[in-house]
């Protein structure tokens, strides 16, 4: 704010002097707090931490972004955005995410879904207030006035009620996460939005009866909007749990049914045991099993999401999902467990295998008549860009998550199934991230039919919706990018270009593993030439660095393996394996079909873009000092190899993208490189002295 407050030409010397001593004092405290917690983080911090953004950005910038799309329909079009229409909603599954951290309890989740609904019953009770300020107008429509009763200052005495009715919910709340169960709200409490939508449409349409319509689509239509947004939960808390976890569960249950072993089963014949109880009667948990702690965990969240108040979750998201019946085993349990209402789930294709197998595992589920009954003519897919790109290489992973998109799609359509592709984008290119309009303007035709999921994780929340107008931004650029899309997809390539990148994938993926899992030599040298280690000691999050116990790159999560290379100023996992594709494909004289690739076909556009991109923030000089003062004399070559292939990458995209220069057509970002890079070096080279002492 004191930057931005900069800009104005009408300051006076004082009010200068005061805007200079406010950014020295920001200056100072931050420089004087500590940059990294002294203890981990529990989920439930990151709860109130991720529910920060909304107080503070999302609940102004919400409103704003939706004002602007009805002034943009109504000047193009001529028609406004319909009244309870939004383009965005938001989820969240912090504090619903158990994949691999044994922090996130069923209790954890149960207070994570109530802080959100104190969260909103808060912001909404703050709106209420600032409208009781403002609707002073007497005059009033019948319905209003009947609402109302007699006297003066209608709108006042109706919000007074709401405000009521508010602080009731609030304390419901509160009372609730005092108690270990949740006690059943009180009978004017607002567990669904209905109501207090009703209420607050009533005193708009009165507005417009009497003349008022520059009050009604004013503060009043934004809170309107918010709850056409956040209704009363803010957002949906999805769970995830893997597979396996589902797997051993029902092995339990069966066992203690005395139906044998479930994991023994090949997915025919679990698919067989799970319609069983699907279609026919009703199952329930057994009360006299006696599971291990980590099944109890998983019967425990099902019966948790039974009693779960409604609105307050999303989805069920099913990690590593490798085959049909992972989908089936949640349905089944949701059943056991007597779910009311039970959550979409959603299957989470991530490695290279699970992606190539997506379309026939969707295939075997979508012939199922009760399956399809169930999802109702609309299927949710997520896949994963993370561990896929660890397990194969970037190149080959877009093109394997590239692929798996068209198979579902063309599967779904097979079935006459809508689909919402759901990507689970991490905020580095190693991890699926990158510019938000040219990732959806390189999706394959077809994959983006108006719906579209998309995580923003970890650093990018702050980065793309901590502050109002960026989220207003954000949320603009996702609108523009999913309707261009959808409306205008791009031509699909030529076969040729196809079998082409299927070589280049695989050269790349080839390359790749033969470093990463085939080196023996590999692992010591990320040990010894990375901050991998210190990386998992610090108190950054809740989850721990590792699915498993271990050392191998296989159990390390895909977070803090790209971070371990990126401070070292290799990024190595965003790139290798370019260099062995790109350079084969030029041997073999293929250099200007390249070209006509790069130019024409969004997708491999895309994807050079993006390792363009990471290899101009790649240095060699600093990587190499890492080496020469961490890592032990006989894995040095190993060192040196990987070094001469980053030149080689960078070599190899300059000639295809026909650059002279790295990020010749970005400048923006290639002066943002060159502005942060005299700041960021010497920081590596401090760092490094820290990992020798």
């Amino acid at each position: 704010h004191a930057l931005a407050e900069g800009d104005r030409t009408d300051l006076t010397i004082p009010e200068e002097d005061a805007r200079i001593a406010t950014l020295r004092q920001e200056i100072a405290g931050n420089w004087g707090t500590r940059e990294i917690r002294s203890e981990r983080p529990t989920p439930l911090d990151e709860v109130r931490s991720g529910l920060i953004v909304f107080e503070e950005s999302l609940w102004t910038a919400v409103p704003a972004y939706l004002r602007a799309v009805d002034s943009a329909l109504l000047r193009h079009t001529g028609r406004r955005l319909p009244a309870g229409a939004t383009p965005v909603r938001f989820g969240s599954w912090i504090g619903g995410d158990r994949d691999g951290n044994p922090n996130v309890t069923p209790d954890v989740t149960r207070k994570a879904c109530l802080y959100a609904r104190w969260m909103a019953a808060h912001l909404y009770l703050r709106d209420i207030d600032r409208l009781r300020d403002e609707l002073s107008i007497e005059s009033a429509g019948p319905a209003l006035m009947a609402l109302a009763g007699q006297g003066s200052e209608p709108y006042r005495k109706v919000l007074r009620d709401v405000r009521k009715r508010l602080v009731i919910t609030r304390d419901w709340i509160d009372a609730a996460l005092r108690d270990e169960g949740t006690p059943a709200p009180p009978p004017d409490a607002y567990v669904t939005p209905e109501e207090l939508v009703r209420t607050l449409s009533l005193c708009a349409e009165s507005l417009r009866e009497t003349g008022h319509q520059v009050i009604a689509d004013g503060r009043l239509a934004d809170v309107l909007r918010r709850l056409d947004t956040f209704g009363v939960t803010l957002a949906p808390l999805d769970i995830r749990q893997e597979a396996d976890r589902h797997t051993q569960a029902l092995d339990a249950l069966s066992r203690a049914a005395g139906n044998g072993s479930y994991t023994d089963l090949d997915d025919d014949g679990r698919i067989a045991f799970l319609m069983n109880g699907l279609t026919g009667e009703v199952p329930r948990f057994p009360t006299t099993v006696s599971p291990s702690p980590e099944v109890q965990d998983v019967l425990d969240t099902f019966k948790l999401i039974a009693v779960t108040h409604p609105g307050s979750l999303g989805a069920y998201v099913i990690t590593m999902t490798s085959q049909a019946s992972d989908i089936l085993a949640v349905e089944y349990l949701q059943r056991a467990a007597g779910v009311p209402r039970p959550l979409r789930v959603v299957p989470l294709f991530e490695t290279s295998r699970d992606l190539t197998n997506a379309s026939a595992i969707l295939d075997k589920l979508l012939a199922l008549d009760w399956y399809r009954q169930r999802i109702d003519g609309r299927q949710e897919v997520m896949i994963g860009y993370s561990d896929s790109a660890k397990d194969v290489g970037r190149l080959a992973a877009g093109w394997a998550l590239h692929k798996a998109q068209e198979g579902v799609v063309e599967t779904c359509r097979n079935h006459d199934v809508a689909v919402t592709l759901f990507h689970g984008r991490g905020g580095s290119v190693g991890r699926g991230g990158g510019p938000t309009h040219l990732a959806l303007m390189s999706q394959p035709p077809g994959s983006v039919d108006g719906t579209l999921r998309v995580t923003e994780q970890g650093e990018m929340i702050q980065a793309l919706f901590g502050l109002p107008d960026i989220a207003q931004r954000t949320m603009e650029v996702y609108t523009t990018g999913t309707l261009e899309a959808w409306l205008t997809p791009a031509s699909p390539p030529p076969d040729e270009w196809r079998a082409r990148m299927d070589t280049l994938a695989s050269a790349a993926q080839v390359a790749y593993r033969e470093t990463v899992y085939d080196d023996p030599r590999f692992l010591d040298y990320f040990h010894a030439a990375t901050p991998e280690a210190e990386l998992a000691e610090l108190n950054i999050g809740s989850r721990p660095a590792r699915r498993r116990q271990g050392s191998s790159v296989g159990s390390l999560r895909a977070i803090p393996w790209q971070f371990a290379w990126t401070q070292t100023r290799l990024l190595l996992g965003a790139w290798l394996g370019v260099e062995a594709a790109l350079s084969a494909a030029i041997a073999r004289g293929e250099r200007d079909e390249l070209r006509r690739m790069y130019r024409e076909w969004p997708h491999f556009q895309s994807a050079l873009q993006l390792i363009e991109m990471v290899l101009a923030k790649t240095d060699a000089r600093i990587a190499a000092e890492y080496d020469r003062r961490l890592v032990p004399e006989h894995l040095r070559p190993l060192g040196e190899d990987l070094r001469g292939r980053l030149a080689s990458a960078i070599q190899c995209v300059l000639e295809v993208t026909g650059h002279a220069d790295m990020l010749e057509s970005n400048p923006v970002i290639r002066r943002s490189i060159d502005v942060r890079n005299p700041y960021v070096d010497p920081i590596n080279l401090v760092q490094v002295e820290l990992l020798r002492r």
